[in-house]
Formats: structure tokens, C-alpha cells, sequence
């Protein structure tokens, strides 16, 4: 079905046409700045050792929790949080993304997820105490949630850039988000280290810190939502809540039509599992296996975030000159090394994990920015929703596998070290995969205009 006019779907490049869509564009680089801090300072910070802490103190003598009955080792309790909260995300994207492209109205399925993520996260100032049942919902709803706003997030990006504009677009995005994590990273380290100072605890400094993010989610959010537009979408079809499984079945056959869009899917799967598990868990294995303290992990993941700015920036400049696959690629090959890196890392040496902080600050950003946009050429106009939400079950929704390998990892060694060496088959065989996909042909087959460069 079509969404829009041609001046907006297909943008011709006019003048009014041109002004307009750099006023979508930079009103949606803020909804990066509003949800990343979210991932940065929550996710990959504070709530992973947090909340081990708060289940490790209401582990029983053998050091287990039991959550609905279920032995569970504490220390492995947030990665099998992360993994169910993505399975969750996985049955309801693809629902809204059917949702938002039968009814073309993105925006108010947009604004949902985005306050119900942003409330669960503000409420995480309770978590105190032996509540780590209340921290493992409040992390469901809030990841989950966050995973459908990007997928709708995502599927305005076709809509307001051209295709030779995606990279660049897409990248500044990131760019935006990591600047913004950066920024709240800042203010989190000097509270956080400052807490005595500030009449709080240690714990106190934390919660804080986590449930700012939430304030600043939503807050940020009102600009994304006051710049970007609906699109008109042609009438006809079952409403949008009652059809959606039926929406979502009639979306996986109609991407049977189309054997590439999958299998670069397929091959995004599998090497960005990798990458969100890296990203949850990093801080995790920071403080329980290299013995590293929260100050030295703020600061380690603050460098991320500077020097993410720079990394999505230039490899954008490089996928101009070598073609957005190419420089996909190689970033594989850099994480395949930073992890056989941080197998060996020696415990109690900041230093070392601060060079590996650089290195992955620099290919993260640019490798998911990449894949977006290089995506974003393979899908058929008029499905942007319900293909980016199966993008987006790749992205994070499909990506409870890796947090599961890593949780059953640590369950079954009691080592992090082990569970971390077992990410790297997930960037091998996701750039093997990537490898055999012609992108070129996958665009035309798509029925969208080929970039000089992919």
C-alpha cells in the first residue's frame, strides 16, 4: 500500500519539499537523543550490577533466587531479564508495526511506547531492599518498549531521506544519541562520585541516576513528536487491532517475496546479537570479573559514548567511499577482536579496559548506524512499519539469544570470562552471512533505486 505523496515518500528534491524534510530529519535525530540515554546509563551502566546486587541480597545460601519457583543463580538474573523482555518485544512489534502501516498513523503508536518505556524507567527509583522482582518487571516493560519505538522510529527513516541521504541521516542519528548519552553520563559521574557530598548514599546516587533517564526520555521525546508527521495511507483493509497477528503473517509471507531483504535479516541477526549483548552486559562483567569499581565503568562507557560520535561519523565517510557492506564487514572483524581482547583482559586493570572502551566506542556506533540504512534500501515502499519491525526483532527483538548464552554461560562455569568467549561466533558467522548477500541486487529486487555506492 503507498504512504504519502510522492513528494514525501519518494522526495523529489524541490525546494519547500527539501526544507520540510530536513525539519522531519532533525526532529527525528532527537528521539535518539531522548531514548539512548536509556541504553546508555540504565542498560549498560548502572542497572546490570544493580540489580545482581539486589538479587544477590535476597539470594539464599547457595546464592539463588527463585522468581515464580525458578532457581536462578543472582548473577545471572539480568541477562535472562534482558533475554525475556526481547521475547516480549518480539510478540508485540510486529503487531504495531502492522498497526502503524495499515492505519499510517506512526506518531501516536510512537508516543505510546515511548512514555510507557520512559514511565517504567522513572519508576525504577523504588528499586531498593530484596525487590529484584520488581526491577525484573520495571526492565521487561521498559526494554520491550524501547524496542517498539525504534521499530516505528526506525520506519519514518525511508520516509524523510532520500536514498542517497540515508547513511549520512542515519549516522547522525546515532550521533545525536551517543551525544546525548555522553552528556547525562557527565552528570551521572559527578553525582555518583559526589554523593556524599549531596547528603545520598551510594544506592541512593544510583537510583537516581537511573530513573533521570526516564525523565529525559520522555522530556526529549516531545521534539520528535511535534516535527515528525503521519502519512496518509489508501483506505480499505481490516482495522488495525483486530488483524494484527493476521497483518503479521501476511508481513513474514510477503518477505518470502523477497529471499534477500531475509537473508540480510538473517545475517543482521546473528552479528548484532552479538553487539546489544555486549552493550547489556559490558558492565556486568566489568565489576563481577575484572573487579572494576562504578566510577571506572561511568567513565569507560562516557569514552564510548565521545568517542561513538566520531566512529558513526566516519565510517558513514568511509561507506561513501567503499560502500556501506564493506564497512559493515570490517567492523565485524574489529569486534571479533575486541572480545578475544576482553577474554584475556587481567582483572583490576582499568587501563586496559579503557583501550578496549575506545575500540569499541569507535565501531559500534557506525556498524548499527550502517545497517540501518543500508536496510533501509532493501524495503519495499508502502511496508516501511512492518519491516522495520522485523528489523528491529533483529535489532533488539530477536536478540535474547545472546544475553541467554551469556546467562547460561555464567550458570553453568560460574565465569564470565567463558560466557564472553562465546560471543564471538555470533560476529564470525554474522559477517559470513552479511559476505553472501548482494546488496545490490537485493535493492533492485526490492523495487528501490540503487545508490552509486553500497
Amino acid at each position: 500500500m503507498s504512504t504519502g505523496t510522492a513528494g514525501t515518500t519518494d522526495p523529489s528534491g524541490q525546494p519547500a519539499e527539501a526544507a520540510e524534510r530536513r525539519r522531519e530529519q532533525h526532529g527525528w535525530y532527537f528521539y535518539d537523543f531522548a531514548c539512548s540515554v536509556y541504553s546508555t546509563s540504565v542498560v549498560t551502566v548502572f542497572l546490570g550490577p544493580y540489580l545482581t546486587s539486589i538479587a544477590k541480597a535476597a539470594a539464599d545460601a547457595d546464592g539463588y533466587v527463585h522468581p515464580l519457583g525458578i532457581p536462578v543463580r543472582a548473577g545471572s538474573l539480568f541477562a535472562y531479564t534482558v533475554s525475556v523482555s526481547i521475547v516480549v518485544a518480539v510478540l508485540v512489534m510486529p503487531v504495531v508495526g502492522a498497526a502503524a502501516d495499515r492505519t499510517g498513523r506512526k506518531k501516536p503508536l510512537l508516543a505510546a511506547a515511548a512514555y510507557t518505556g520512559a514511565t517504567a524507567t522513572a519508576c525504577m527509583f523504588f528499586l531498593e531492599g530484596h525487590r529484584y522482582l520488581l526491577g525484573a518487571f520495571l526492565l521487561i516493560v521498559a526494554n520491550a518498549s524501547i524496542s517498539v519505538s525504534m521499530a516505528l522510529y526506525n520506519a519514518y527513516l525511508p520516509q524523510i531521506a532520500t536514498p542517497e541521504e540515508r547513511d549520512a541521516v542515519s549516522s547522525r542519528g546515532w550521533a545525536f544519541g551517543y551525544t546525548s548519552g555522553a552528556l547525562v553520563l557527565v552528570l551521572n559521574l559527578v553525582l555518583y562520585t559526589g554523593h556524599d557530598s549531596f547528603g545520598l548514599s551510594e544506592s541512593d546516587a544510583v537510583r537516581i541516576c537511573i530513573a533521570s533517564a526516564g525523565v529525559w526520555w520522555g522530556a526529549f521525546a516531545l521534539v520528535p513528536l511535534r516535527r515528525l508527521r503521519d502519512r496518509r495511507v489508501a483506505p480499505g483493509g481490516d482495522g488495525a487491532v483486530g488483524s494484527g497477528w493476521r497483518q503479521l503473517r501476511a508481513t513474514l509471507r510477503d518477505m518470502r517475496r523477497h529471499p534477500l531483504t531475509l537473508s540480510f535479516l538473517l545475517a543482521y541477526l546473528v552479528y548484532n546479537d552479538g553487539v546489544q549483548t555486549v552493550i547489556s552486559q559490558a558492565s556486568l562483567y566489568g565489576s563481577e570479573e575484572l573487579g572494576l569499581d562504578q566510577t571506572t565503568l561511568i567513565t569507560a562507557v562516557l569514552l564510548v559514548q565521545v568517542l561513538a560520535v566520531a566512529g558513526a561519523l566516519g565510517m558513514a565517510r568511509l561507506a561513501r567511499l567503499y560502500g556501506a557492506k564493506r564497512t559493515i564487514l570490517a567492523s565485524l572483524a574489529v569486534w571479533t577482536l575486541i572480545l578475544a581482547s576482553a577474554y584475556v583482559l587481567p582483572a583490576g586493570a582499568p587501563v586496559f579496559f579503557y583501550t578496549l572502551a575506545a575500540a569499541i566506542g569507535l565501531v559500534m556506533g557506525g556498524s548499527q548506524a550502517l545497517s540501518r540504512s543500508l536496510f533501509s534500501h532493501l524495503v519495499p515502499r508502502g511496508k516501511e512499519a512492518e519491516y522495520f519491525s522485523a528489523y528491529e526483532m533483529s535489532d533488539r527483538g530477536l536478540s535474547w539469544l545472546g544475553p541467554l548464552v551469556f546467562g547460561i554461560g555464567y550458570q553453568l562455569t560460574g565465569s564470565y570470562r567463558d560466557a564472553i568467549l562465546s560471543l564471538v561466533l555470533f560476529f564470525a558467522l554474522g559477517a559470513l552471512l552479511l559476505a553472501r548477500v548482494p546488496v545490490r541486487a537485493a535493492v533492485a529486487a526490492a523495487g528501490n533505486p540503487v545508490p552509486e555506492r553500497i
